[in-house]
């Protein structure tokens, strides 16, 4: 029985999610996506090409980006050898797929997804390090615990096939991860998140990424369904755009991915794909205690464990 993973089977996979996704949310905004192919010009830092998709200012989302790449460069970022120092240096590969979604209606929350392969090749040689990494999250902008259960549940279910430890340790993971230091609060209710990941071996571990990757339009979907006919006014929009900012902060501060892709010589447009259309920074914009926005802060950007005792 081969224990080997060819990267043609991760490509295919990647590039085929790509595809369903975009199909999925095109039935929905009835917008065409600009379907942009990228190739990485010879004598760049990084080798490679790639695809992105994006919707634009249409009529239920304001971006939704989905973007396929697949690059290699001649040595990792310091991001990526943060927790294997041994491979400071090495060349490798990296293959993935990333998505962030930015519906206009405020009532339904923005989604991310990333999964991820990484293959680096030691410098004295042997076989190559494969890991893989990704998740996705949720940032609401007004609270409904049937979203958060529902997104929450569909995640544990993914991942229920691969161990009872995957979804409370990678809960927990997304919850640290996805975090504002400077702010002190999440940027969302989270998900899951990991990272490094290959102690199922290679085999297993790309199933479970997979498990993962088919599991995001039916954790997502229900919810901007449900969310985005909803009337909504200008105070609602006003602390959308202020909750946006909290979006970018963290992308630009924090984000491991962002820093990766920039510290590598990526590509810019891609790795900035995830940022909203609009954003605000007010100052003190503190929302008043027993309103919506207040709700927001008080009950749902909080450590809490979303699913019943029983529910995984």
């Amino acid at each position: 029985m081969t224990t080997s993973l060819s990267p043609d089977t991760v490509r295919a996979y990647l590039k085929g999610l790509q595809q369903r996704i975009i199909d999925a949310i095109v039935a929905i905004d009835g917008s065409s996506p600009t379907v942009d192919p990228w190739k990485k010009p010879a004598g760049e830092k990084l080798q490679g090409n790639g695809i992105t998709q994006i919707i634009e200012d249409g009529p239920v989302f304001e971006r939704a980006g989905c973007g396929f790449s697949d690059v290699s460069g001649p040595a990792l970022p310091p991001s990526a050898t943060h927790d294997r120092p041994e491979l400071a240096g090495a060349p490798f590969e990296a293959m993935g797929l990333s998505l962030v979604f930015h519906p206009r209606n405020p009532m339904a929350p923005t989604v991310h997804m990333n999964i991820r392969m990484i293959a680096a090749f030691p410098k004295g040689g042997g076989a190559p390090v494969c890991w893989f990494g990704g998740g996705m999250d949720l940032t609401p902008y007004y609270g409904f615990e049937e979203d958060a259960v529902h997104f929450h549940q569909t995640c544990a279910d993914a991942l229920a096939p691969f161990g009872a430890d995957k979804y409370p340790r990678f809960k927990a993971w997304c919850d640290r991860y996805f975090y504002l230091k400077h702010r002190d609060e999440p940027r969302g209710i989270g998900g899951i998140f990991f990272d490094d990941f290959s102690e199922l071996g290679p085999l297993e571990s790309f199933r479970m990424l997979q498990s993962v990757g088919d599991a995001f339009l039916g954790a997502y979907l229900p919810i901007l369904q449900r969310r985005q006919v909803m009337p909504y006014g200008e105070r609602a929009r006003a602390h959308q755009l202020n909750r946006r900012g909290r979006y970018v902060e963290f992308n630009l501060v924090w984000d491991r991915g962002t820093h990766f892709g920039l510290q590598s010589g990526g590509r810019t447009e891609s790795i900035l794909l995830s940022m909203p259309p609009h954003a605000t920074w007010g100052y003190r914009l503190d929302p008043a205690v027993g309103t919506p926005e207040h709700r927001l802060l008080s009950e749902f950007l909080i450590a809490k464990d979303w699913l019943p005792a029983n529910g995984v």
